[in-house]
């Protein structure tokens, strides 16, 4: 089952925001996430706040979820201005889950108009959902470009059938260049996710799924380490023995082939376990939260930020429909982030991006410069004008560079 929300203080019942919020919020975008908490089947490897048909119960219903995310909407944006914040247009709106594309996409393309209805769009803003490639039709697409998506994000994870098997990942490899086609006609970007490390995955078994991925021309690649989390069936399937455990090593020199490949077909990483043909095609609402910007989480277990404070909704769906048809906020806790806190959050993420973190922001962390430097994490051109750029080699160990660059 999912993962236990933090506990946090109590969010009060009105949204109402701390005064605080209003320190700098000319500087920040905003944007916002929606979460879909369903899927046909839960993967092995899932920590996610989803649920499928049979774990439901309570009364929530798929049907019924467009409009209560709508509901939502209309308490964030009521919220927001009883708390003083100006109006602001949304820079980024980004459905994900579970897997928001089960929903009916006149569903999703409701959602997208109560939130261009609440606050507007920023010209050119970035719409993006994610998608399986076996929950997506050619008139499913063009519905969502219609109602202003403009990018959608597919599940590959691999092109190896051995290695969807072990995923639990329901869709077969060649539905994949299908449902990049049929976005591809819709007129929307495209990004492949991909995943290495699983148990009993060859390096020649990911070679071929980085080079099939390429081979289908996307806009953005995204390569996530697999992360085995207490609770999932992958968990209990290694501590039985039953498959192998994760190997260190093996994921560095994945992640390596992958960034070779991915750079000689032309992309560039502007995050560790990201690419993109082009500034154009980063995601940019995924690089609202490495930045520190502000966003409302739509949705059971979602979570909110929003000028230091940040909250996170109660889980289930049943009982987030209820709070919010008692005109209450769905949210389960918050915490107001200390000005360490959230330096260190701010060191952790922003030195994560190739555009990479001012030195002159670091403190005392500037001492570890000169070191980082001769072990080969950061990039010396770099460093000498100003700023922290992890080289390679500092990609693979960027939690141990942090460590060295924040103040004791």
């Amino acid at each position: 089952m999912p993962s236990v929300l933090p506990l946090g203080d109590p969010a009060p019942a009105n949204g109402q925001l701390p005064a605080q919020v209003l320190e700098g919020v000319a500087d920040r975008a905003f944007g916002l996430y929606v979460h879909i908490p369903f899927c046909a089947v839960r993967c092995g490897y899932c920590d996610f706040n989803t649920y499928t048909a049979t774990e439901l119960g309570g009364g929530a219903s798929q049907d019924a979820y467009g409009g209560t995310a709508e509901s939502e909407i209309a308490f964030a944006a009521r919220a927001l201005t009883e708390s003083g914040l100006p109006p602001r247009r949304l820079g980024t709106v980004f459905f994900g889950g579970g897997t928001p594309t089960l929903l009916p996409a006149e569903d999703l393309a409701g959602i997208l108009a109560a939130a261009v209805q609440a606050w507007g769009l920023e010209p050119g803003a970035e719409v993006s959902t994610e998608a399986n490639p076996d929950s997506v039709t050619a008139e499913s697409l063009r519905v969502l470009k219609d109602a202003g998506f403009t990018r959608v994000s597919f599940g590959m994870q691999s092109a190896v059938p051995h290695v969807l098997k072990v995923l639990d990942r329901t869709h077969r490899p060649e539905r994949v260049p299908q449902a990049v086609q049929w976005a591809r006609e819709a007129g929307l970007a495209v990004s492949l996710d991909l995943i290495y490390g699983t148990p009993g995955e060859s390096m020649a078994d990911w070679e071929e799924s980085v080079r099939t991925a390429l081979s289908y021309e996307p806009d953005h690649i995204s390569a996530y380490a697999l992360i085995i989390e207490d609770g999932t069936k992958l968990a209990a399937q290694m501590r039985r023995g039953e498959v192998p455990p994760i190997d260190d090593d093996d994921h560095a020199a994945k992640y390596k082939l992958a960034d070779q490949l991915i750079s000689e077909a032309g992309f560039a990483w502007y995050e560790v376990s990201n690419w993109s043909r082009g500034e154009n095609q980063e995601c940019r609402h995924n690089l609202a939260y490495w930045r520190g910007d502000d966003w409302w989480g739509i949705g059971p277990g979602a979570h909110s930020h929003v000028g230091g404070v940040r909250w996170w909704n109660v889980k289930h769906p049943s009982a987030y429909a209820g709070r919010l048809a008692a005109g209450d906020s769905p949210a389960a806790g918050r915490e107001t982030l200390d000005p360490e806190t959230r330096n260190v959050e701010r060191v952790l993420l922003e030195s994560r991006l190739s555009s990479g973190i001012a030195i002159g922001t670091l403190g005392s962390g500037r001492t570890a410069i000169a070191g980082l430097i001769a072990d080969g994490l950061i990039e010396p051109a770099s460093a000498f004008a100003g700023q922290l750029v992890l080289t390679l080699r500092g990609r693979l160990l960027a939690d141990a560079v942090v460590r060295r660059i924040l103040p004791d």
